[in-house]
């Protein structure tokens, strides 16, 4: 009987206002999954750095995988058609696309689960079966493949942004994301010197809108 095929999809970076989105694709039959048990992985931010760099580059060597890195202003173009969880769909139906697989399993960015799967399920347009769960990353294995993967070319296009855009203010960017004060600030210093964002940013994001909102309050005032 021939075996079947699974594949674990999962993004990195959905929420910074700095830096692409990753949405990563992991396919096995379920035999090799058990060697995805035996290797322990577990949802990418379980691991330290190292360790998920070792896993990224041993996933990729004994599996196959696909991803798809949404670049900042791609991100600022779909959200004028499209809310933030559709475009995750379409992009996670794009990964999964590359490759039919007899189950999906997907992390769940919606609250409702099963809407998120059904709106994959019409989005990759073919017969297929789909579980979508939150904290799939948790629970799958095939996923927690996916989310190391995502994670560390998330992780690796972060650090090409720092190189590129730190010296220009000689200042750390910090992790990208709108909670990080360091980012905040980078922004905000950013705009003074040269009037606008810095490269790679999320323009459409509300973090943006607010610091604008603060400088040009503190301007007045």
């Amino acid at each position: 009987m021939e075996k079947k095929i699974i594949c674990g999809i999962d993004e990195a970076g959905r929420g910074p206002v700095i830096g692409p989105m990753v949405v990563a694709g992991v396919w096995a039959d379920e035999d090799e999954e058990e060697m995805l048990k035996k290797m322990n992985v577990k949802d990418s931010k379980k691991h330290t750095k190292k360790r998920r760099e070792e896993l990224s580059k041993r996933i990729r060597e004994m599996f196959f995988y696909n991803f798809i890195v949404v670049q900042p202003e791609d991100i600022d173009a779909l959200r004028q058609a499209m809310s933030l969880n559709e475009l995750e769909v379409h992009i996670f139906a794009k990964v999964g696309r590359l490759r039919k697989a007899d189950v999906y399993y997907l992390d769940s960015a919606d609250v409702d689960e099963e809407r998120f799967g059904h709106d994959f399920l019409k989005e990759i347009g073919f017969e297929t079966n789909v579980i979508s769960k939150h904290e799939a990353d948790v629970n799958y294995p095939i996923v927690s493949a996916a989310s190391i993967v995502a994670k560390v070319e998330r992780d690796r296009k972060l650090e090409e942004i720092r190189k590129e855009i730190e010296p220009e203010l000689g200042m750390p960017l910090g992790s990208g994301y709108p909670s990080d004060e360091r980012t905040r600030l980078f922004i905000k210093k950013w705009i003074e010197k040269f009037g606008d964002v810095p490269p790679h940013t999320r323009r459409s994001w509300k973090t943006i809108r607010k610091i604008k909102e603060d400088m040009m309050h503190q301007r007045f005032f």
